[in-house]
């Protein structure tokens, strides 16, 4: 399915309501509640929807996912946008959280269930990089492997340095020079920490 964009989110408070609703309904045959939902990174929307079939008493709890785009000040009065996909579809999006995927069912289909391994795996070294420790200025960071930088230097051992410009921030100082260096999602790096030597 492509892309459907409208002008108001329909007297809902944000877009996580207004995709909430759009997959509650009773019916005859039929009825979906969401159980729970999450907007991630204010674009990938994710739902735990439960389906019950009334003739069989069949009970369904399977995955949601949307991407939406949201500007409230958009030039030509389109505030509100999204792209809905379930999980046997095998969307790209993974960062699905734990909470959502411990509702839903078991399910045979492989699509979903390849995208629930990797949904698992995901939340996996989230956490991980959530549990390592931060640098501190005075230690020392050693890399697995060395990390280039735009000056076309490469380097494995850092010392961890005080940023004068920002509280509780770190720079990265070369060994043997006053050359300083910034490194972007530090956690997402392999690397361990020395602490200085006692004095």
């Amino acid at each position: 399915m492509g892309w459907l964009y409208m002008q108001s989110l329909k007297g809902h408070a944000g877009p996580r309501q207004y995709l909430d609703a759009q997959f509650t309904f009773e019916r005859p045959d039929a009825t979906s509640k969401v159980l729970r939902s999450a907007l991630v990174g204010s674009n990938v929307y994710y739902a735990a929807v439960e389906q019950l079939r009334v003739a069989s008493g069949e009970r369904e709890v399977w995955a949601a996912i949307c991407l939406v785009r949201y500007n409230p000040r958009d030039r030509e009065g389109y505030i509100f946008g999204y792209k809905n996909a379930e999980e046997s579809m095998g969307p790209y999006e993974c960062e699905c959280p734990k909470s959502i995927l411990d509702l839903l069912t078991p399910t045979d289909r492989p699509y979903a269930q390849q995208w629930r391994a990797r949904c698992r795996a995901a939340a996996a070294a989230r956490r991980a990089r959530a549990a390592k420790p931060k640098p501190r200025a005075g230690q020392v960071i050693v890399f697995d492997e060395p990390l280039a930088f735009s000056d076309g230097r490469s380097f494995d051992r850092l010392e961890v340095v005080a940023n004068p410009r920002s509280h509780g921030a770190v720079l990265f100082r070369a060994p043997g020079s006053g050359g300083l260096y910034r490194i972007a999602n530090i956690k997402s790096r392999s690397y361990r920490l020395v602490e200085p030597p006692p004095t």
